[in-house]
């Protein structure tokens, strides 16, 4: 569906579908482009801090203009779901401020039951199909 020149348009569709949830679920083999869809998001919503995958802090918290709070976790390091507990993921999850969750599969019984899941699929060609749901209701596995 998309190539790299496209990805600022992507960018803005998937905020046109998503805007109404807070929690994005962003699923995709390892260089699927998940961060990079996501540093697109980000420049549109206007933010300039540096966007980069949080691999080892798991959260970057991201702040734009207009005073929106943005959070991006990546779980791929997580060995243990119960680790999230220790950094307080539920007060993030439910702050009412956009969360970008890349590797949510990590931690499944502790990702809120509605959220956008936006999954990136690479193509035999290297070109990246993105397909996006309206979670609801989504049951955990504890």
């Amino acid at each position: 569906m998309t190539a790299l020149d496209q990805i600022d348009q992507v960018a803005k569709e998937v905020i046109e579908y998503c805007k109404a949830s807070y929690i994005w679920v962003f699923k995709g083999q390892m260089g699927a482009g998940k961060t990079t869809l996501i540093k697109s998001i980000s420049k549109v919503f206007g933010i300039k801090d540096v966007v980069s995958s949080p691999t080892f802090s798991i959260i970057n918290e991201y702040h734009n203009p207009e005073g929106q709070i943005f959070y991006h976790f990546d779980f791929y390091r997580i060995e243990d779901p119960s680790e999230v507990l220790e950094i307080g993921i539920e007060e993030y999850f439910y702050s009412q401020k956009y969360c970008w969750i890349e590797w949510a599969e990590k931690i499944p019984d502790y990702i809120p039951p509605d959220f956008m899941l936006i999954e990136l699929h690479v193509e035999e060609d290297g070109s990246r199909k993105i397909t996006m749901d309206k979670i609801v209701n989504y049951e955990r596995h504890g």
